[in-house]
């Protein structure tokens, strides 16, 4: 059985659909992206799998356990990280921790010894005489993933924990997260850094209006953009005719003439992109064959590069609720 799951699950509020019979299957120790634009229901899924919510209709269950019915043994295996943490003014970071390991039953010598071990792991042991009000916001992230390891939990649901971050704590946040994956937790972490999803997880999510498009490697998600290939073509005259041209190649089922990055040293004002189906992908490599034939000279000929950022360009639409 997987260890989180979800079973049409459904989330209503009056006439407005946040989740529409979601169904997601996560792995014992998967590391699992969760894609979509703002308001497509990543964090309605990550709340009510974090028994925060409960759902209209369906089912979320982690670890065979069900959402709603059983939330008091589902607790204790979750660690939930919001996008943005809260703390009581003038708490220092060592009394933040202390006070959550005393909510989690956590006493003695066994408290002091799990502060300490949190606080390496997320390397901000020299910050425990810090308040928590005057840490960096990279900080406070690393702190709200400290406080959620202190039981130990088996499923981490992250909502954005590298928003708002700056270059260098997104990457002490993806170390981290990195080493969390190694120790074999079961990570649900949404983000809108797709670039960094792509080195950290196994698996994928693509999520739009509360609807799942797409559940899948990374590899796999790629495999399935790239069957919507795009080249760049640039010609050095009559780039209108040439475009006209290409319109009639067997496969393009778009062309766009869009404006050029380098037009000011003398390459072409203008490029043409190409847009091929799954069957006639096989047929951009006559487009420089047809251009030659026609006395178009190439200047420039590249297929653009499928990474998970224009992959999930490709597999959505944009739409928001």
């Amino acid at each position: 059985m997987p260890m989180i799951q979800t079973i049409n699950l459904t989330k209503r509020y009056g006439e407005f659909v946040a989740l529409n019979s979601l169904n997601l299957a996560i792995n014992e120790g998967d590391c699992f992206g969760f894609i979509g634009p703002n308001g497509a229901g990543k964090t309605t899924t990550i709340k009510i799998l974090a028994t925060l919510l409960k759902p209209s209709s369906g089912q979320a269950m982690i670890d065979g356990l069900t959402v709603g019915y059983q939330n008091r043994q589902i607790r204790p295996l979750i660690g939930y990280v919001p996008d943005f943490m809260g703390a009581y003014d003038d708490m220092t970071v060592a009394e933040y921790l202390e006070f959550f390991a005393a909510a989690y039953g956590i006493h003695g010598e066994a408290r002091a010894r799990v502060v300490g071990d949190v606080l390496d792991l997320t390397d901000l042991a020299y910050k425990r005489d810090a308040e928590v009000n005057s840490l960096s916001r990279g900080m406070q992230q690393r702190l709200s993933v400290a406080r959620v390891l202190l039981h130990d939990p088996k499923v981490l649901l992250l909502d954005e924990p590298a928003s708002g971050l700056d270059p260098r704590a997104r990457i002490e946040m993806r170390e981290l997260l990195k080493e969390l994956k190694r120790m074999g937790k079961t990570i649900l972490i949404s983000s809108h850094i797709l670039h960094e999803l792509a080195e950290l997880c196994n698996t994928v999510g693509v999520i739009e209006r509360g609807e799942l498009l797409f559940q899948g490697s990374v590899a796999e998600i790629l495999r399935r953009a790239r069957m919507g290939r795009v080249v760049h073509v640039a010609v050095a005259q009559r780039v209108a005719e040439a475009a006209a041209l290409l319109r009639q190649a067997p496969g393009v089922t778009r062309v766009a003439l869009v404006d050029a990055d380098h037009a000011d040293n003398g390459a072409p004002a203008q490029e043409i992109h190409l847009t091929f189906d799954e069957t006639g992908a096989a047929d951009a490599t006559d487009i420089p064959n047809r251009l030659v034939n026609a006395g178009f000279r190439i200047a420039k000929f590249v297929e653009e590069p499928v990474n998970l950022e224009t992959a999930f360009m490709r597999l959505t639409k944009g739409l928001v609720q």
